[in-house]
């Protein structure tokens, strides 16, 4: 049995303006590149011999389906990030429970295998949004992985268990990892995060759920492989977590996938699940990435 712990390598599948609170009406105008940073991303992967799960926006699978199609045929899992990239708080149930159904609707016709979990647009499942997970299951969705236990101004919940937990009837909750310090949550395993801060405290953060015997969850945007995609006039909050570092995206990518093991979120949720470990997310050595 190894002692290594298998986690979780999570991709919110969107192009560089549609996570940038642009004005939809607008999403036209603005330069495709979401082919860029997902072939670099996809050589990484397929380098370090790891299989991702890839939260596909359902808008970005119908401007580019011929990309879902290789990423499930490169053995990927296929998740859903929605399909407008609203904040689930601003929906609301009934327009949520619609959003969720566009964006499995567009899935299934791009790939054959089941599509089990969901990630919200911004992590915005938060207090007061718990009727989400009802809604998850009701779509035949098996696991979350939106609840940050932080505190943000866009989204989070620092009162939320930071491990794999059952939210609801039917659901698994995988929250993106934090480093606790100071009795405070700190993220940093992934996107704005993972720039900002030293690689260090990334691998840190990681090792410290992995420390509790517990999988970490990691997570990345295709755009972040591209520091060549448009700059555009935004508010100095979010150019800052947009922009800032791009370029460091690649190489600490390639450290991270070297220095952990890692896996879809589905599979992790499994052998979790099977008890095929002494601790939760202990693999033995026959598991691949």
């Amino acid at each position: 049995m190894s002692e290594k712990i298998l986690n979780a390598f999570t991709v919110d599948f969107e192009d560089w303006y549609q996570g940038i609170e642009l004005d939809p009406q607008g999403w036209d105008a603005c330069e495709d590149r979401l082919a860029v940073g997902t072939c670099r991303l996809l050589d990484l992967l397929a380098e370090a011999g790891v299989r991702a799960t890839f939260f596909i926006l359902g808008a970005a699978a119908e401007k580019a389906p011929d990309l879902v199609k290789e990423i499930a045929a490169q053995g990927h899992e296929i998740g859903t990030h929605g399909y407008s990239h609203e904040f689930v708080y601003r929906l609301g149930r009934e327009k949520f429970r619609a959003d969720i159904e566009r964006s499995l609707e567009v899935l299934a016709g791009l790939v054959s295998a089941p599509v089990r979990g969901h990630r919200a647009p911004y992590f915005s499942i938060t207090p007061g949004c718990e009727w989400a997970f009802d809604e998850l299951a009701a779509c035949g969705l098996t696991y979350d992985s939106s609840v940050f236990p932080v505190r943000n101004y866009r989204y989070g919940d620092p009162s939320a268990p930071r491990w794999l937990h059952e939210r609801a009837p039917g659901i698994q909750e995988l929250p993106p990892s934090t480093w606790s310090w100071a009795g405070r949550n700190v993220p940093v395993a992934g996107g704005a995060y993972f720039r900002i801060f030293p690689y260090t405290l990334t691998r840190l953060g990681l090792q410290q759920a992995n420390t509790a015997g517990q999988p970490a969850v990691f997570y990345i945007h295709p755009w972040e492989l591209d520091p060549e995609h448009p700059r555009v006039p935004v508010p100095r909050r979010v150019a800052v977590t947009h922009y800032w570092n791009l370029r460091a995206t690649v190489p600490r990518l390639r450290r991270l996938l070297a220095d952990m093991p890692f896996a879809s979120a589905f599979d992790v949720i499994e052998t979790c699940s099977a008890g095929r470990h002494d601790r939760v997310g202990q693999v033995p050595e026959s598991t691949t990435g």
